[in-house]
C-alpha cells in the first residue's frame, strides 16, 4: 500500500481535477472592480469537498489569491455543493462537488496597481475521493494573467458567460 508521500498518489491528486482561470475585463482599469472565476473540472467518478463540508474532519475546498500589492480582494465566492450518498458512508451524505464547479474571487485594482500585465498567483486546496477512498489533500498553484491600465480606461468585458450576476445563497 502506497503511503501519502507517495509521489504517485500526489501526482494522481493533481491529476483529476484540472483548474482554469478566467478574468471579467481586459484590460482592468486602475480604482475598478472585476471578477476572477476558477472552473475546476473534476474526472468523472470523483467528487472534492465542497467549501462547507457536512463534517468537520473533512478537507474543504478552497482557493486563496497570494496578491500583489495594488489588487485587493473583495470577497471570495463559492458555489453550493451537492448533497450525495457514497458506499463510505452510506448513512449520511456528504456535500461535494463533482464534475465542473466555478470559484469566483472579486476583486478590485486599486488607484496604485502598478500598470501593465500582471499574473495573479492563486493556491486551490481541495482532497479528490472517488466512491472507495481519498487520494491526500493538495494544494495546486494557480495563475491568472490581468492587465491593469490607467483609471478611466474602457475595460472590454471578457468571458461574459462566466460572469453572470450571482444567485443569492
Amino acid at each position: 500500500m502506497a503511503s501519502p508521500q507517495d509521489g504517485s498518489l500526489l501526482s494522481g491528486a493533481a491529476a483529476v481535477v484540472k483548474p482554469h482561470t478566467y478574468v471579467s475585463l481586459d484590460p482592468v482599469p486602475r480604482g475598478s472592480e472585476f471578477q476572477l472565476a476558477v472552473v475546476v473540472d473534476i474526472a468523472r467518478g470523483f467528487h472534492m469537498n465542497s467549501h462547507k463540508p457536512t463534517e468537520a474532519f473533512l478537507i474543504p475546498t478552497t482557493i486563496t489569491p497570494q496578491l500583489p500589492p495594488g489588487i485587493q480582494l473583495v470577497e471570495t465566492i463559492y458555489p453550493r455543493g451537492r448533497l450525495e450518498k457514497f458506499s463510505f458512508s452510506p448513512d449520511k451524505a456528504l456535500d461535494v462537488y463533482t464534475g465542473s464547479v466555478e470559484l469566483r474571487l472579486r476583486l478590485s485594482a486599486r488607484t496604485d496597481a502598478p500598470l501593465g500585465r500582471m499574473i495573479l498567483p492563486l493556491a486551490l486546496r481541495y482532497q479528490a475521493c472517488n466512491d472507495a477512498a481519498c487520494l491526500p489533500p493538495v494544494k495546486v498553484s494557480v495563475t491568472a494573467p490581468v492587465e491593469v491600465a490607467a483609471a478611466g480606461t474602457k475595460p472590454r468585458v471578457v468571458n461574459p458567460e462566466l460572469f453572470r450576476p450571482t444567485p443569492p445563497n
